[in-house]
C-alpha cells in the first residue's frame, strides 16, 4: 500500500466518522419503561423486516421499526435480526457450485 492510497483510506474513514456524528435518535424514541420493546423484540422485528416492509407499502398501520423502543439494545437486536436471521450474512457466505 503506497502513501497515496493510505491517505485516501484515512480521509474516507474520517469522513465516515464525521458523518456518523450527525446521526442521533430523538429522546421521544427511547423509553426505559416496562414493556418497551428491547433486544428480543428488535431481533423479531429485524427477522420479519422484509414482510413488514412489504406490508407497510399497502397499510399505514404496519411499521418496520418500533418507536418508542429501549434504544441501543433494540437497535442491536434489529440489526442481528436483519443480518443473521434475515439471511443477510448466510446468503453472502455460501459458495457457488459450478
Amino acid at each position: 500500500m503506497n502513501h497515496n492510497s493510505a491517505a485516501r483510506i484515512a480521509m474516507a474513514a474520517g469522513l465516515v466518522i464525521l458523518l456518523s456524528a450527525c446521526a442521533s435518535q430523538i429522546d421521544a424514541g427511547v423509553s426505559h419503561e416496562a414493556g418497551t420493546p428491547g433486544f428480543w423484540w428488535g431481533l423479531w422485528h429485524g427477522f420479519i423486516f422484509p414482510w413488514a416492509w412489504i406490508g407497510s407499502l399497502f397499510s399505514d398501520n404496519i411499521a418496520v421499526y418500533a418507536v418508542p423502543n429501549s434504544g441501543g439494545w433494540y437497535d442491536f437486536g434489529f440489526f442481528c435480526g436483519v443480518t443473521v436471521l434475515g439471511g443477510g450474512s448466510v446468503f453472502g457466505s455460501k459458495k457457488r457450485r459450478r
